[in-house]
């Protein structure tokens, strides 16, 4: 299996530079290359056959320079955004304001010519050797559209300048306005952009840097304070109010209230105490714990987290997609329009070159592809992170974009409709003694981490366990075992072999393939489920029941939900079609507990796991909700649904502002400095209404 890398870039000042590199590096022979302009990384998966140093030598060839993990941003001053951006600024105001200043000597050609000089070139070596490099693979950005306006404005007033041709032939401002004008737009998109990758560094902050570690618990225990990075699994550590969990754990002392909004939403802190699972990056709000560590670094759920969001920002949709082949094609296209422009203002409808000449630099600065690279992964990512932050993990753009036009949900009943605790209501035994069977029972559902199994053992908890060996567990029908005299014993649904097909109990359990005892359950239904349900149809989403329990279960389930559409009795391939079936109609999601539903899970366009902050939960589904609450299923619809509709409303500025700004444009309506401040404003609109999901409430 390919290896999964990271890698940070720096160099890249528009989508279309990660398009190049992306291009580039899938002409090599990767696989599989998402990079992502907003963050500067590319996520690759690196076959045997390909070195990482041969990967970082094609980017670094492109002119792009690939940083360590761990080394510091490059940082020159005179090669920032800002420095550039004031530079020309300073330069750029006498020569956009010398019709307004009182100074003649402003007028005079040699000083244009001196203040625009140091501009164009600072223009030239930003904007232009970023053209040549999108020349270089093929794959034209905005940079070249920027470079030829500045460029032909700048020796076309030039040569009139050397020629002495006249005031009419000058346009030093012009050329000097444009660079400064696109600078500052470029500046303004970086700082916004900035704000749409807020969810990583929120994330990658909660893991506290130190943590208290207990050595020789006992009398002679002594308390060490170390780097958070150095736990290991097993140690032992202390955790005093107002402290962050360094680990994820389990309580072996003390009980506290824990504040679990990262993980699962929820405002409000939890009780917790011996036994109970805590995550790292949580904070006691009061009390005093002892924390076994049982899972550190990569392995943590919060580390699980910040991986998925990661993941999540550099998967792309089919839309962007779209936008994305649209991008390739633009710049092309645009040139062709600009000398459309020059040729038929000149000899169709006589307009002298100089003005001619401006109509197409202004096409050429007005067309910006940069908004189309910017709709999807903008909005993406600050949808997917307003999601983290609330406990909803939503695995990649493709994902969020399927679930948003998610028109059916099938629904398992057990653990997701319902709590998942069971009481045992009745035995029914057929030739087997009570304690047998408490002891059949215990020793099996003890290697099952099914609701119903971890209930039974709740239950019995008491009866002394029946020793097997040979155990296995077949997800979806149940657990099998041999104990001591060769007797294999089995518990499960009505599937497993030795139960009659018409009996009508919860639970079965055989000795040899011979039914021995039948159990009747009780379950209560989740605290707002019924509501969930009733919000999910009234956003037009019909809900469906698909479970293995019996008729007069999913019945009363179903009715106590106001859900009208349910299947019982169906076995895990018969689960599997019925997703399949559902599919055919349209887009379909499954809801489960991300336990016993992996097939389905995988089967429906989207799966969904309603289960506890687990390391297996938040890798069993498409979308996880880590806090097990049904009624977080609206939220997570309500993001993937704004999120995608703020894509298609970003598409849709794109492509209207280059519909009427070009035309507009080579009409002479536009000159080239309003066409720069236009082409940056369209960039900015993109994102500050990509921003406006921060604001959404859940």
């Amino acid at each position: 299996m390919p290896e999964k890398i990271e890698l940070n870039i720096e160099g890249m000042h528009c989508p279309s530079c990660a398009s190049g590199i992306e291009s580039q590096l899938k002409r090599f022979g990767l696989p599989k290359v998402d990079v992502d302009f907003a963050s500067h990384t590319a996520i690759l998966e690196l076959p045997e056959n390909i070195q990482l140093p041969e990967v970082r030598k094609q980017i670094e060839k492109l002119g792009y320079h690939v940083r360590s993990g761990d080394a510091p941003r490059t940082k020159l001053r005179f090669n920032t955004l800002e420095f550039k951006f004031l530079f020309s600024l300073v330069l750029s105001l006498p020569l956009l304001l010398h019709m307004l200043l009182p100074f003649h000597w402003l007028h005079a050609p040699w000083v244009q010519f001196a203040l625009c000089t140091p501009v164009y070139l600072l223009g030239a070596w930003h904007f232009g050797v970023s053209a040549v490099r999108s020349l270089l693979r093929r794959f034209p950005n905005m940079d070249v559209l920027i470079f030829i306006g500045i460029t032909a404005a700048y020796f076309y007033s030039l040569s009139g300048m050397l020629l002495h041709l006249g005031p009419d032939y000058l346009f030093y401002e012009t050329s000097a306005t444009i660079v400064t004008i696109v600078l500052f737009g470029n500046l303004l998109e970086h700082r916004a952009v900035k704000k749409t990758t807020s969810a990583i560094e929120d994330l990658s902050k909660l893991q506290p840097e130190r943590a208290k570690r207990i050595r020789n618990p006992g009398a002679l225990e002594t308390i060490e304070e170390i780097d958070a990075a150095a736990i290991q699994v097993g140690d032992l550590l202390l955790i005093n109010t107002g402290d962050k969990l360094p680990a994820d754990g389990e309580i072996v002392w003390g009980e506290g209230a824990i504040d679990e909004a990262i993980v699962s939403g929820e405002s409000l802190p939890v009780l917790k105490a011996i036994g109970a699972n805590v995550v790292g990056g949580t904070l006691l709000t009061q009390g005093n714990l002892r924390v076994r560590a049982t899972a550190v670094g990569s392995a943590s759920v919060l580390a699980g987290m910040i991986r998925l969001v990661k993941e999540a920002r550099s998967n792309k949709a089919s839309i962007q997609r779209l936008a994305d082949k649209v991008s390739a094609v633009f710049v092309p296209v645009v040139l062709a329009i600009a000398a459309l422009t020059l040729l038929a203002s000149m000899f169709l409808f006589g307009v002298p070159f100089q003005a001619a000449l401006l109509r197409s630099i202004a096409v050429l600065v007005i067309a910006c592809p940069c908004a189309m690279g910017l709709a999807t992964p903008t909005a993406v990512m600050v949808g997917i992170g307003k999601a983290a932050r609330a406990g909803i993990l939503i695995k990649g753009a493709e994902t969020l974009e399927q679930f948003a036009q998610v028109r059916s949900m099938i629904f398992d009943k057990t653990g997701t409709i319902t709590t998942g605790a069971f009481k045992i209501r009745e035995i029914k035994g057929f030739g087997l003694r009570p304690s047998e069977i408490g002891a059949a029972l215990a020793g099996l559902e003890r290697y099952s981490s099914h609701p119903i199994a971890r209930s039974i053992v709740r239950e019995l908890k008491d009866q002394l366990p029946l020793e097997l060996k040979e155990v296995e567990e077949t997800k979806g029908l149940g657990v099998a075992g041999v104990d001591a005299a060769g007797n294999r014993f089995e518990v499960g649904s009505k599937f497993i072999t030795g139960v009659p097909a018409e009996l009508p109990y919860d639970l079965y359990l055989t000795k040899n393939q011979k039914l021995v005892a039948a159990l009747v359950l009780e379950e209560q239904i989740k605290e707002g489920a019924p509501e969930a349900i009733a919000e999910l149809r009234a956003a037009g989403v019909e809900a469906t029941i698909l479970s293995g329990d019996s008729r007069a279960k999913v019945e009363a389930i179903a009715r106590a939900c106001g859900i009208e559409s349910y299947f019982f009795e169906r076995s895990p391939q018969q689960k599997l079609d019925m997703v399949a079936e559902f599919e055919s109609r349209g887009l379909t999601a499954f809801v489960g507990d991300g336990i016993n539903d992996a097939p389905a899970l995988e089967r429906a366009s989207v799966g969904v796991s309603l289960s506890d902050a687990t390391h297996a939960a938040i890798e069993s589904a498409r979308v996880v909700l880590l806090n097990g609450r049904i009624d977080y299923l609206v939220k997570a619809l309500k993001v993937a649904r704004m999120t995608f509709r703020t894509i298609k409303q970003n598409l849709f500025w794109a492509f209207f502002y280059n519909a009427l700004a070009i035309p507009l444009a080579a009409c002479g309506l536009l000159s080239p400095m309003i066409a720069a401040l236009a082409m940056a404003f369209s960039d900015v609109v993109v994102i500050g209404n990509s921003l406006r999901l921060r604001r959404m409430k859940l």
